[in-house]
């Protein structure tokens, strides 16, 4: 599989997407608010955020 390659979703996978979107914003949002840490990825790497993040280096891993 291509990752470089994109495809326009259909108007009903735009939705998906969409909702997905909102889904995991609010999550985030919420872990946020309530101090917790979240892992992410990020240019190709897990990426450990928030202030009570482990001290556990996860693989690739970077705290911020």
């Amino acid at each position: 599989m291509n990752a470089s390659r994109r495809t326009i979703p259909s108007a009903e996978g735009q939705r998906q997407l969409d909702a997905l979107h909102r889904a995991v914003t609010k999550a985030l949002e919420k872990k946020r608010r309530l101090g917790q840490y979240a892992v992410t990825w990020q240019d190709g790497k897990p990426l450990v955020a928030g202030e009570d993040a482990p001290d556990v280096e996860l693989q690739g891993a970077r705290h911020s």
